[in-house]
């Protein structure tokens, strides 16, 4: 592996499981501290709910996205200590998993990044229940013919649009509920291998999230963003974030603009990437990887065993 052309790769909502990162902090004591730093800023247990559940209290976003970035966040500090020469080009975070990112660029501490997520989980919550949506993942079709569909499916009033381009061939549509039927529909006339709703009830990334992504920009001006040590690629863009302005920028279009993954990993190919590490819960980015180019090679890192791959 050549260290000079790795990224740094951190999971977003829906990488959640019963267990993330137990048995990291009992292998761990760095892991183990964070943790316990995130319970005590928050004010209650984070760590026995997304080690002990119940489910559905660690699922509502509330608590999702504070537990994803907390164990990212223990899970860099194991990679660092056992490999403080292992230094990434470019880091990058699928939707909230930015914010895991912005920790790793070295532009926002990690009480500061928990906080921000744990509003951003709050404000989402209560963007679904002020402007109800949904979501809907679509396979076998590319960009420009959802594109279409999503016009043809909505109007001024009924939005539906792409929300996150996760790879070739597998894109999920985001809005009002009544255009998201009819977009799934047609996905299907179209040909798509399958279209099905997900099971939530926000329309992330899209237009119906302005009254969270409002109040979330408010919580990102208060937060102590500085310029990034090593360039974060944004979910907005897709190209590298290198000053606290344009870091800022990103997060506060965020929460109602596309996810731009594919474009993520290719500028990150493009510019002698070729390797990528997922710290975190799960690998539903590293196995994202190959069906985005064929050349590229990841590996995730979540559980004690996971490390020995770096060996």
């Amino acid at each position: 592996m050549n260290i000079k052309q790795t990224a740094f790769l951190f999971p977003g909502q829906g990488s959640q499981f019963l267990g993330m990162g137990k048995a990291l902090a009992e292998h761990f004591p760095i892991a183990r501290q964070t943790f316990e730093q995130a319970d005590e800023w928050l004010g209650f247990k984070l760590s026995r709910l997304a080690w002990e559940g119940p489910k559905e209290l660690l699922d509502d976003t509330v608590n999702t996205q504070p537990a994803l970035l907390t164990h990212s966040a223990a899970a860099l500090l194991v990679l660092q200590e056992l490999n403080p020469d292992l230094q990434p080009t470019f880091v990058a975070g699928h939707s909230m998993g930015e914010l895991s990112a912005l920790i790793a660029s070295g532009a926002l501490p990690f009480k500061q990044s928990l906080m921000l997520a744990r509003r951003r989980g709050e404000l989402m919550k209560k963007a679904g229940e002020y402007s109800p949506g949904g979501m809907a993942a679509v396979l076998g079709l590319d960009i420009p013919e959802l594109e279409t569909i999503c016009r043809q499916a909505g109007s001024a009033e009924e939005i539906v649009q792409v929300a996150n381009d996760n790879c070739p061939g597998q894109v999920v549509i985001s809005g009002d509920r009544a255009a998201l039927q009819r977009a799934i529909q047609l996905a299907k006339e179209h040909g798509a291998r399958r279209a099905l709703p997900l099971a939530v009830s926000i329309a992330a990334h899209s237009p119906l999230m302005k009254h969270a992504q409002d109040q979330f920009n408010q919580a990102v001006d208060q937060s102590p963003i500085t310029n990034p040590a090593i360039p974060l690629v944004g979910n907005v863009t897709g190209l590298p974030l290198k000053t606290s302005v344009e870091i800022r920028q990103d997060l506060q279009g965020q929460l109602t603009s596309r996810v731009r993954w594919t474009e993520t990993i290719q500028f990150m190919k493009a510019h002698g990437i070729n390797f990528l590490i997922e710290i975190g819960s799960g690998s539903v980015l590293t196995g994202l990887l190959k069906r985005i180019d064929p050349d590229l090679h990841g590996i995730a890192l979540g559980e004690p065993k996971d490390f020995d791959q770096l060996s």
